[in-house]
């Protein structure tokens, strides 16, 4: 890999999925499952640290994790005297913040920072999907398959941050991206375009800053419309 890279390290290496059962895609409940396959975190977490130790990899995180995969992590490093994670890459936005559930805490205490994918929800907080359009090209359109933002609830919720965001004087992007950038435990916003606009907006959401009212009337609209795409 580092060959068809063109590099001798790695700066940060991201462990894409916990190898375990666990909460997916779609779902806050937890169903346990002993006989579900699963590799010890000890396993895995010792494979890497020969990368570590031979220079090829200077950083490591995680991925789509929980508070018990962060933290047994973090325990697990220590006992294998090995760097701890510096990240976490999990999906975040106006319509899944089950980040703050838990991890939240732990990522600032721990000093792991969130890099936070997904900040529009697959395209879906830009509002080019309300009123049940489906624009050429769009990703949703190509590909119907991914659901996870795309039912009843999200679109009464996108609508009523996309009325805020007017009222406000922004786009719904804007605020959506802008809400993220302004969360403590985020160190980097990883956000997606297909087209020059679309990537000049989001850049451009680094400049804007909500305000107090803005924050407070965002939680009132999330108790209304609580994780609607976990």
């Amino acid at each position: 890999s580092l060959k068809r890279l063109g590099t001798d390290y790695i700066d940060l290496y991201q462990l894409h999925w916990p190898e375990r059962q666990t909460n997916y895609f779609g779902q806050l409940s937890y169903s346990h499952d002993d006989a579900a396959e699963a590799i010890p975190l000890v396993d895995t977490l010792s494979a890497l640290k020969e990368h570590l130790d031979a220079g090829k990899i200077r950083q490591w995180g995680l991925s789509n994790e929980t508070p018990w995969g962060l933290m047994t992590s973090l325990s697990v490093a220590q006992e294998l005297d090995m760097p701890p994670p510096v990240s976490i890459q999990n999906p975040y936005n106006l319509l899944n913040r089950s980040f703050e559930v838990g991890l939240a805490e732990c990522s600032i205490r721990e000093n792991v920072g969130l890099l936070a994918y997904s900040p529009l929800a697959f395209g879906v907080l830009s509002g080019k999907y309300l009123g049940g359009r489906s624009p050429e090209g769009a990703r949703l359109t190509l590909f119907d398959r991914f659901t996870r933002y795309t039912h009843d609830r999200a679109e009464k919720a996108t609508q009523a941050y996309r009325e805020l965001a007017v009222s406000q004087g922004m786009s719904i992007t804007q605020l959506a991206l802008a809400f993220v950038n302004q969360q403590m435990f985020v160190v980097s916003n990883i956000i997606g375009a297909t087209n020059i606009d679309q990537l000049s907006e989001n850049i451009a959401s680094i400049d804007v800053v909500l305000s107090n009212d803005v924050l407070v009337e965002l939680d009132r609209l999330h108790q209304i419309h609580t994780i609607p795409c976990p």
